[in-house]
């Protein structure tokens, strides 16, 4: 196996080029990263498509990885209940090492062959949901191990990389590889690797929140009203969708709860 997120860097001497020439160096090489997710679209969707059926049946998603990744994967869950308006418990990232590795590396916590499985097990996973394990190189054991024991119990898995044969590839029914070619800094996967990462999670879990009706036309109907911005974008939706005037529609939001409800009562 061929490992490209280590293959050097296209750029040299580092240390001797000015501030504007890495800058427009590394936005360079982050202008390939889309262009490469978008080669992967056809492997994305049919992820997609199987997700969205296995929780429109009562299962959940689950992203399990190390690292920059599992980072990555615990963004994307963290964001979907504000956003869609879901428990927390339909999007779910385990990373290795547990929160504290969210913040600071947990030394060889990626290196377990079997902390994966009970990690999953504390969720009790089972056939109704699908694990996604996501590792830009593709080797790490924590998540390559735990997909294996995934497909043992006949659990859907899938995969995000960026290395062509890796190990993880044979471990998910829905791999998903997508090839940025060698690091800025060579071997820093948290940047190409990272962005493609993020790219693909956030198409994934937008696509399927929308396919379980979590979005009407394109606005946040179920989003949760945390915070004074969100509660405005609320209720600009209640005035544009039922012309009133900005006063009754924050009144309406407020009274239901969600943009949906507020919506739904006005309408019937």
């Amino acid at each position: 196996m061929e490992n490209i997120t280590e293959r050097d860097s296209l750029y040299r001497h580092l240390e001797e080029v000015s501030t504007l020439e890495l800058l427009e160096n590394i936005n360079r090489e982050d202008q390939k990263v889309a262009l490469a997710v978008q080669a992967v679209i056809p492997k994305i969707e049919p992820l997609a498509e199987v997700i969205a059926q296995k929780m429109q049946a009562g299962g959940r998603l689950f992203y399990l990885g190390a690292g920059t990744s599992g980072r990555l994967g615990v963004l994307d869950a963290a964001e979907c209940p504000p956003t869609f308006g879901v428990p927390p418990e339909w999007v779910v990232a385990i990373i290795a090492g547990g929160d504290a590795a969210i913040r600071q590396s947990q030394e060889f916590a990626e290196d377990s062959h079997t902390q994966a499985w009970v990690d999953l097990q504390t969720w009790k996973a089972d056939e109704q949901d699908v694990v996604i394990g996501i590792a830009a190189s593709g080797t790490t054991p924590y998540v390559v191990h735990g997909l294996r024991m995934c497909r043992q119990q006949r659990i859907t898995t899938g995969c995000i990389t960026c290395n062509p044969g890796a190990p993880i590839v044979a471990e998910a029914d829905y791999p998903i590889v997508v090839v940025v070619g060698p690091e800025f800094i060579t071997g820093s996967s948290r940047m190409k690797a990272g962005t493609a990462q993020k790219l693909i999670l956030n198409m994934i879990s937008t696509t399927v929140m929308i396919r379980l009706g979590r979005i009407e036309d394109n606005k946040m109907v179920d989003m949760q009203l945390s915070n004074n911005k969100l509660i405005e974008r609320g209720t600009r939706i209640i005035a544009d969708q039922l012309h009133i005037d900005h006063k009754l529609a924050r009144k309406l939001l407020l009274q239901y709860g969600s943009v949906r409800e507020a919506l739904k009562n006005q309408k019937t």
